[in-house]
Order: structure tokens, then sequence, then C-alpha cells
């Protein structure tokens, strides 16, 4: 007898290694929301086609945001209303691969409209999937360019006024007016039939890409439940009642067989070019020479996170400025944390020998918290045996793991001991040093007019007692 198996598709990670927290098992939308339908539909596709490795997701900011958490993709997350201009790039520079530009309304139709626009124009080889719930769900509900008439927002608190605030705009048949566009077709998730049918434009749409057929563009209306402020059963009606009179369902432009084939030639570059545009030596330059470092320390992937204004971005720039003067690859990625509403600033460095595969420390074998919120948010995510630094001047409670190296500095309080709280960025890289040996306190020092170039003397002065100060209280205490 032939079983069923009910699983994840493979399109999705096992366990959501970016998302932050302990929750890494589960998806986080609200009740009613179609993004984790219409989720669903493109990882399994994705697996149906075999397109799990050749597939390259662009999301921007909003709640298309969280679309980086889950695919078993290559992933960019970019500026809000960029997806189409970085899809437009990563497409054209890896001709062999899918790619996805992830959107919802107030991204896509609004801050974005030009990107999109132009990149349908060009007729670029891209799958646009365009969630278009009226409303900008995750900044607050505001008016999107998509929201009905007499609709209320937080923006439109007595409805949406057509002599104010102009009409809805019906983006596929903006689009479908354009000569270069492939494929335009909306559909809607408010019942299983129309889910079905959403199911076959979303699979259209990748196939289109994977043979090249240049611009493809699925519209998909969804529910907002909360930025509608009615509960989801009642929003799969609204959608019915509501949205398909002023957005139409259907096909709207499909060349099908008629369709041109894109094949852009990727032009050659010599990187010894780039360099010289850059200003960068194609020589390599001497390296500082290392001293002894503990094997554990010899390969960091750092999480250094805190509120803005602590110098979170400049403790991880000044981290991996410095490596490099030792001949390490480095990577430095920050992260403000669009999508977390008012969440921690977090920069990722990594520093090793050899290629960095990914930039994002997602297992980081160091934690640096400059702040509580920090530190119960990023320990959880420390790998058994790393180590963590965590601010005690601003940190009032301890860690909660007992697998991992602790060390309680006081940075927040050496800085201010040193009259100006600004270097607190520098008392952590002083710190760092001396607990993974991995920097010398003088090179450290001798780098910081090369570092901070252009700032005054004494400014330099004090971020190198910073520095001693942040190395000498761990030799001391530790």
């Amino acid at each position: 007898m032939a079983k069923t198996m009910l699983r994840k598709p493979k399109g999705f990670m096992d366990i959501y290694k970016h998302k932050p927290g302990a929750e890494k098992d589960r998806t986080h939308y609200c009740p009613g929301c179609g993004h984790g339908v219409l989720h669903k539909l493109i990882a399994e596709a994705l697996e149906d086609l075999d397109l799990i490795d050749d597939t390259i997701l662009i999301s921007p900011v909003g709640c298309s945001v969280f679309a980086y958490y889950y695919f078993n993709t290559g992933n960019f997350q970019v500026a809000h209303g960029r997806a189409p201009a970085v899809a437009t790039a990563v497409s054209r520079a890896n001709p062999d691969k899918v790619v996805i530009s992830y959107q919802g309304d107030g991204d896509l139709a609004a801050i974005g409209g030009n990107n999109i626009l132009q990149a349908a124009n060009r007729g670029e080889n891209i799958a646009v999937f365009f969630v278009n719930n009226a409303i900008y769900g995750m900044t607050g509900g505001q008016m999107a360019p998509t929201t009905l008439e007499g609709q209320i927002t937080t923006t439109t608190p007595y409805g949406r006024d057509l002599n104010a605030d102009g009409y809805p705009m019906k983006m596929s048949e903006v689009l479908s007016a354009l000569e270069a566009p492939n494929y335009i077709e909306r559909v809607s998730l408010h019942d299983a039939a129309h889910i079905r049918k959403t199911r076959n434009a979303v699979r259209k749409a990748l196939k289109n890409a994977k043979e090249r057929k240049g611009f493809q563009f699925v519209e998909v209306l969804s529910a907002c439940p909360s930025g509608w402020k009615i509960d989801p059963v009642k929003s799969m009606k609204w959608i019915e009642e509501k949205m398909l009179p002023m957005f139409p369902l259907g096909v709207y432009k499909d060349l099908g067989e008629d369709a041109r084939i894109t094949t852009r030639p990727v032009p050659e570059m010599d990187p010894t070019a780039v360099w010289e545009k850059l200003g960068i030596s194609a020589e390599k330059d001497v390296d500082l020479p290392r001293g002894d470092v503990a094997e554990h320390y010899k390969k960091m992937s750092i999480r250094v996170a805190g509120f803005g204004g602590q110098g979170i971005m400049v403790t991880g720039q000044t981290l991996a400025s410095v490596a490099l003067e030792y001949g390490y690859n480095v990577s430095w990625l920050p992260s403000y944390g669009p999508e977390m509403r008012g969440g921690t600033a977090n920069c990722s460095v990594n520093i090793q020998d050899g290629i960095i595969g990914a930039a994002e420390a997602v297992r980081p074998n160091m934690v640096l918290a400059m702040n509580r919120p920090s530190l119960e948010k990023f320990e959880l995510d420390l790998e058994t045996g790393g180590t963590l630094i965590y601010n005690s001047t601003l940190i009032d409670i301890k860690p909660t793991r007992s697998d991992i190296r602790i060390f309680a500095v006081p940075i927040t309080g050496i800085a201010d001991d040193l009259g100006n709280t600004r270097v607190q960025s520098l008392v952590n890289v002083g710190a760092y040093a001396a607990i993974t040996d991995m920097f010398k306190v003088e090179d450290v020092i001798s780098l910081l007019p090369k570092l901070f170039k252009g700032k005054s003397e004494s400014i330099i002065d004090l971020n190198a007692k910073a520095v001693k100060a942040g190395f000498e209280y761990v030799k001391e205490n530790f």
C-alpha cells in the first residue's frame, strides 16, 4: 500500500538558520497572511522544476524581507524598491541562473516604481512575484499605491480620496502595455480554487525564466488581516468582494512561442583594472607578522550587536580592517534590522584564511553584545564552545549558556572613564585583541591613523587609549 509523505518542500531550508531567536523551525507570518502560502507554492515549484541550486532570490524591505529566512536558494536582501535593479545585475552576471524578485505593493509600485518599469521595459530575464495586499503591511498600515478608493489606512483615516490621493495603481495593466515583458498574470489566494491557479502561474513564470524567455510578472492578491484590521476569514471575503472588481484576475500578456530568448553576453573583466579604478594596488601588501593564536580563534565568525550610536558598525569595520593588515581574508556585513521594527543594529565579521563562503555570521563563534536585547537575541545563536563578550556596564543580566566562554567587560564604563562614550568601538577592539591574541595592541594603535584617515590627532590619541584600556582590562581581569 502506497504511503503518503507530508513534508516541507525542499525549496525551503530544513531549519530556518537565518531567523533570529529560538523558533527556527517555523515561519512567523500573521494568521491569514498570503506570504506563507505563496512561499510554499514557490518552494514546491523550485523542487519540482529542479531549480533549487540554480535560483537566486532577491527580497527588499517590508514583509518581503523575510523571504531570505526560508528559501533554500541563493539570496540577496536589498534596499526598499531596488530589487529589480539588483535582480538585473545578478541575472546578467549569472545567465545560467533563475533570478526571482519577490516584492510587495508599497515596495514595487511606490518606492521602486521606476525600477520595475525599467526592468520590464528592458525585458530582463527575471521572475517577479508581486504581493498586492493594498496596504503597507509592515511599516504601520499606511496607504499604498494599490489601496482602494475609500479604504481606511493609518494615512487615510477617512478612506482613500481619489481627488487627493489618486487612483489605485494596476501594475499588471501598466506593465502589459510595454513591448518587452513575456508573461504577466494576476492571480489571487482567497480560496482553494484560486490558490491552484496561483500555483500554475508561479510554475509558468519560473519555467519561462529557466528557458530565458525574459521578464515574467505574477501579481498575487493577498490578505493582510493585521493591516486591514479584520479577521483572516473576513479578509478572504474582502479580497473577493472589494479587490477583485478593482484588480480583475487573468493573463494580461503571454508571448508564448513568440517569446524572445534573452542571450546577453557576460562581458570579460580584468580584475586588476577594477583594482586600479578603486585605487587598490594589485600587488600584495606586506602583512603584519601574526602571533600565536589558539586554534578556536583562527577562523572567526563574529556578530557585533547593540543600539545605533554604540559604534557597532565601526567595531566591525575596524576588526575587519586590522585583520586584513595581518593577511587574513575578511568580510563585513552591516544590518540595521529594518525588518525588526526597532530591533538591534548589528554586523557580521568573518576573519579567516581561505575563501569566505557566506558573509553573514549565522552561527557565529563569537558574539559581542553591547546591550541587553542583543545579548538575549544572539547568545542563542552562538556555536557551542564559542565566545561571548558582553557590555557589563549596560547589561544587568547574566548569560544563560554554560557551554561557551564568557567575558563580562564594562565597555561603556571604560569609554566613559576616558571622557568620551563614542570610543566604545575601540574598547571593543582592544578587548577582542586581548581575548583572541589575534592582534597585537601596538599594531592596532599604529594602524589608527590609516583607519581613521582625516581625523584629528587628538581623536586618534583618544582611540589609542581606548584600544589599550580594553586590552588591559581583559588581561588584568581574565
